[in-house]
């Protein structure tokens, strides 16, 4: 069955451009459009599409509220169409808080030129979300929310190296889904790989874990510069660890969390600190979970904690194979709490994963390992 789509922008361009690349694929129906937030939510009642294509600033009422009320009245899932603005990034996570699941980026000249790797991300994320059954709703995140505490080289060649190393063999075991996870016999590192609906999922895990966390952290979320420095703000002011954008230099600390850029990799230099390089145009994913899984399981070998959340495709799977070569203890997220069961998908049938965690119970289970 086709996925049905509610395509929602104040431009008339937009409007009909995205319409015109969703209706191109066999397996996706466009039932509609509307041109501002009050509009889209009277069609979404109406017209019960199974995904939102959603504009960020628009006349009567904007993105954000429209999200918010279509959580409430008929939860759909929504991909926010956002500029790459600062301020574009600040609205869009504020619309994922809402209970929007993913966003693309409003590049005037990509959607000008008819970018067909622009349709292929369209369509391909429009029909994943549409076969998701998985809503985030607001009030679970604004719960987390709600937390806040108030506070405020290396050459491409060498990354090349450590995702070719990352393709090696793994032993294959069979994956626990008891109620308890499998723990790392000593852990001195986490390190966290996620994509679409990974903003909600690490919201959820970061503002559970205490100040005092005994490991450093490292994160992977497939994001552009501008969203990925504004969302380590925003987990920054509402978690009681610290959460900071990395850059070269940055010191490994228990009770950090280190959020790779978007466009560049994030690498251990040793095990005290990071690196960030130039992400090469021949890496598919600019950051890379795999590049940096594979960085860990060379410093840290055994002796750290790899989760692979929700998102699409397979990045991290590489990755989660060298780590559990090395001896690495490999949670992944379960299917039903999944936005999108891609990757974590991806890591158990190639074998590497070892324990299939509830997005509920993540920070549970991280703060009960204190080796």
């Amino acid at each position: 069955m086709a996925v049905r789509v509610l395509v929602v922008d104040d431009s008339a361009f937009f409007r009909q451009r995205i319409s015109e690349i969703l209706s191109q694929n066999p397996n996706i129906t466009v039932v509609g459009t509307a041109r501002d937030g009050l509009d889209a939510i009277e069609k979404n009642n109406e017209l019960k599409p199974d995904v939102i294509t959603m504009d960020v600033e628009m006349p009567k009422l904007n993105g954000v509220d429209a999200v918010r009320q279509i959580m409430r009245e008929r939860p759909t899932q929504v991909l926010m169409v956002s500029s790459l603005t600062h301020e574009g990034a600040q609205i869009t996570l504020q619309a994922m808080e809402a209970g929007a699941v993913d966003y693309l980026t409003k590049d005037m000249r990509a959607w000008m030129d008819k970018s067909q790797s622009l349709n292929e991300d369209l369509t391909g994320r429009i029909i994943a979300l549409g076969k998701s059954k998985h809503f985030v709703k607001s009030s679970l995140v604004n719960r987390f929310s709600a937390t806040a505490s108030g506070k405020k080289s290396t050459t491409s060649s060498h990354v090349f190296r450590l995702q070719e190393e990352a393709k090696a063999p793994a032993a294959t075991r069979a994956i626990r889904q008891s109620a308890k996870p499998v723990q790392p016999t000593r852990c001195r590192i986490v390190v966290i790989g996620s994509s679409t609906g990974g903003p909600a999922a690490l919201q959820t895990i970061l503002t559970q874990l205490p100040a005092n966390f005994p490991h450093p952290i490292l994160l992977v979320q497939h994001m552009p510069n501008t969203f990925t420095s504004v969302f380590a703000e925003r987990l920054n002011q509402q978690c009681a660890i610290e959460v900071k954008h990395a850059e070269s230099g940055d010191k490994l600390k228990p009770g950090r969390a280190l959020l790779a850029p978007g466009g560049q990799q994030m690498i251990l230099d040793g095990t005290q600190s990071v690196q960030v390089l130039k992400g090469d145009e021949r890496l598919t994913y600019r950051p890379s979970v795999d590049v940096t899984f594979a960085s860990v399981a060379k410093n840290f070998s055994a002796q750290a904690l790899g989760i692979v959340l929700t998102g699409m495709g397979a990045d991290g799977r590489d990755g989660a194979k060298l780590l559990k070569s090395a001896g690495a203890t490999i949670w992944t997220q379960s299917e039903g709490s999944c936005t999108i069961y891609g990757m974590p998908q991806a890591v158990v049938k190639a074998g590497a994963g070892d324990s299939v965690v509830d997005l509920k119970d993540f920070a549970a289970f991280m703060c009960a390992n204190r080796a």
